[in-house]
């Protein structure tokens, strides 16, 4: 018999409005939901609203000017919004930035280690992480000893991920983690983040440009555009829709196109008609 219990909601926007500089009105009533043991993909190009959605969840925007003045953000039923980020992080809500940030003149292990500052457990339970971090990323054994400003930008990836890890989360923001990295280490990244997921419960919410491979891991995916979600639904049946097929994964009915090719006012009147 099929198990109907429904699925527990740890993470919820509800028609948030973000403004930059009490001028510039950059998210339109976003919502989305992020199930508990769920990975999923906040999609669309450069400049839709990804990452502003992200530093709005984990209350990032105040250092840029930036605060959500429309809206709620709830996460396992108490609204957040106004929730310091280390409230967040203790809550068990990190976000992994883009752009693989890391202490560079710190080694690798090093890195690692300050994602436990917050936890109060003992020596102990905090080595055990690090073997697991260890197991999920053995290349970073290997490298543990070394500058993290001398790593190649997958290790650094890699060690972004992990030192979140260490906080010991419920649920990850991981922004753009595949921008500037060669196609092997994308795939590897994103195994890498499918196998936590299955194994060890985290949760994510991923932002990311690469529609292809992120429709691959992900179970639910939200397209934006401007500000706004534009469509949204399960995975498979965004991989499998032609307007996302034609503007995101360069595929029609009539085989392989340029997104130039085509007007944005035809997809828009498609989709928001």
């Amino acid at each position: 018999m099929l198990d109907k219990s429904p699925v527990e909601t740890l993470l919820e926007v509800n028609n948030i409005e973000v403004i930059y500089n009490h001028v510039i009105l950059v998210l339109k009533g976003v919502s989305l939901t992020v199930p508990k043991g769920g990975i999923t993909a906040l999609l669309g190009g450069n400049g839709a609203g990804k990452t502003t959605t992200l530093k709005a969840i984990s209350n990032l925007l105040h250092s840029e000017r930036g605060e959500v003045t429309k809206g709620s953000i709830i996460y396992r039923g108490e609204r957040v919004q106004d929730s310091s980020p280390s409230d967040l992080v203790k809550r068990g809500v990190i976000q992994v930035m883009e752009g693989r940030h890391c202490f560079e003149h710190l080694t690798i292990e090093e890195n690692l280690l300050t994602g436990a500052y917050t936890r109060t457990e003992g020596r102990g339970s905090v080595q055990d992480d690090l073997e697991m971090v260890y197991n999920y990323f053995p290349r970073l054994k290997e490298r543990r000893k070394s500058q993290a400003g001398y790593t190649s930008g997958g290790e650094q990836q890699m060690c972004a991920i992990g030192r979140a890890l260490m906080s010991h989360p419920e649920t990850i923001l991981l922004d753009e983690p595949s921008m500037g990295l060669a196609p092997q280490l994308v795939e590897e990244i994103f195994t890498i983040v499918k196998n936590l997921n299955e194994q060890e419960g985290v949760s994510f919410l991923l932002a990311e440009q690469n529609t292809n491979v992120a429709l691959r891991f992900a179970h639910h995916g939200y397209i934006l555009e401007s500000g706004r979600v534009v469509m949204e639904g399960p995975a498979a049946d965004l991989r499998e829709n032609p307007d996302v097929k034609e503007f995101y994964l360069g595929m029609s009915e009539e085989g392989r196109k340029s997104f130039r090719d085509v007007r944005s006012y035809r997809r828009r009147k498609r989709w928001l008609s």
